[in-house]
């Protein structure tokens, strides 16, 4: 669908819309900006869990310093656990966005400039074909990487900080590595795999986030934001 919508590229002469598919048209665009109003705030609801969880791990880990370091941990793969749920939500959430958006700029704006009828090219079906056959704009790796990206990267960020600022400074500060694998210790797991373990899962989504970045960049290369849908 996103390959159709490129091939918008020039201005024709359509017939006019009558006063009732103008009213038809309105009432469209204000039911695609109510849904995608809609599951914007369900997306801010997954970000606020996993911002509510990282907060309650720090206050468990942070309250005394004999307290465990183990709900830090465990609040970084909880973390990913939201990532997962608001990348699906995102692509639901990107359909009704890029229709609203579609129309916008294809229809609301050449009104607004005075262009009477001539609407871009073939944007009316590229519409109608969505609506007909509607699917998914990208992908789950491309929205795991947006909201990896946007939000995401934060929290994991600070997790991380905070686990290592916990076993930095609790009960006492480090003097050593063998101190710091001692503490990083999770019953029968040594310490060493667990930090080991704690370098991969960090690098891995870095990783992610550079190349989802990248492969996000080529996609949209050369073309407008307003050209296509998603």
């Amino acid at each position: 669908m996103s390959e159709a919508a490129e091939k918008v590229v020039t201005s024709f002469e359509q017939p006019a819309y009558s006063a009732a598919e103008l009213g038809a048209l309105a009432h469209l665009y204000r039911g695609e900006v109510y849904r995608s109003t809609i599951w914007r705030t369900r997306l801010d609801a997954t970000t606020n869990w996993a911002v509510a969880s990282l907060g309650i791990a720090l206050s468990v880990s942070f309250a005394s310093k004999d307290a465990s370091p183990l709900p830090l941990l465990l609040v970084g793969l909880l973390a990913i656990v939201f990532l997962s749920f608001e990348a699906r939500r995102y692509r639901y959430f990107n359909v009704w966005r890029a229709r609203a958006r579609w129309m916008e700029t294809n229809f609301y704006a050449t009104m607004l400039r005075g262009e009477g009828q001539s609407f871009p090219k073939h944007w009316n079906e590229v519409l109608a074909n969505d609506y007909c056959r509607p699917s998914h704009h990208i992908s789950l790796i491309t929205a795991l990487g947006r909201r990896l990206r946007r939000n995401y990267a934060w929290i994991l960020a600070i997790q991380a900080a905070s686990y290592f600022g916990k076993i930095a400074i609790h009960p006492t500060p480090l003097e050593g590595l063998d101190q710091l694998y001692q503490r990083a210790t999770v019953g029968p797991v040594p310490g060493q795999v667990v930090v080991l373990a704690g370098l991969i899962f960090n690098l891995s989504w870095i990783l992610f986030a550079v190349f989802s970045l990248r492969a996000d960049l080529r996609r949209h290369k050369g073309r407008k934001s307003s050209d296509a849908m998603g």
